[in-house]
């Protein structure tokens, strides 16, 4: 099974994250229309505090290591090569820790429309 991670803010008005199989959702695998990349790195221990996401977007973890924390008191854990869709836009949003030994570097997609 082949999954992405999608984040969202719920009718609560706090971020949920859930998998998507791809071979359900094949309305991710027709081709978005983006405009552009955004690489990023982030040292470890880089912390961003509660903040919904910008825009819709995916952001994909090419090295390192991100800790995500949800408002439940959840924390997930995402290495390279994961790929989050990023749909928190509203509400109290999530926070965001590079972990580990190594910076997170990130390619970050916006997804027009």
């Amino acid at each position: 099974m082949s999954t992405i991670t999608r984040m969202y803010t719920g009718d609560d008005g706090e971020s949920h994250i859930e998998d998507l199989d791809l071979s359900e959702h094949p309305e991710l695998q027709e081709g978005l229309k983006a405009t552009n990349i955004t690489f990023r790195e982030f040292p470890p221990g880089h912390f961003v505090d509660w903040h919904p996401g910008p825009r819709r977007q995916f952001v994909i973890t090419l090295q390192g290591e991100a800790e995500i924390g949800l408002g439940d008191g959840t924390i997930h854990h995402f290495g390279p090569g994961h790929v989050n869709l990023v749909e928190d836009t509203t509400g109290h949003g999530h926070t965001t820790r590079a972990v580990g030994d190594v910076p997170r570097i990130t390619a970050t997609i916006p997804i027009d429309g």
